[in-house]
């Protein structure tokens, strides 16, 4: 049901033309301060898109976002400390 989607960190040089980044893939945030875009696309198509990117020219330089890659599930086996600090 939901497609595998990957971020994108796309370093602009023209902030108004960073917004034509939006037929490649989902813009999510365009910071006008650091001049970089980030977008989601799908994970299937990453490769080609990078390539399309890259080619553009107000794109300085494309990264991938780790975020995927981090650990989100958490486990709570650590000891309770609260006992050492009470009176």
């Amino acid at each position: 049901m939901f497609t595998d989607r990957s971020g994108l960190i796309v370093w602009v040089n023209d902030v108004k033309a960073a917004r034509n980044l939006d037929k490649y893939g989902s813009l999510h945030y365009i910071s006008k301060k650091m001049q970089y875009a980030v977008m989601y696309v799908n994970t299937d198509r990453v490769e080609e898109i990078v390539r399309n990117l890259s080619r553009l020219p107000y794109v300085k330089k494309v990264e991938r976002s780790h975020r995927n890659e981090i650990k989100t599930e958490y486990n709570s086996n650590m000891p309770d400390k609260t006992r050492f600090y009470t009176l």
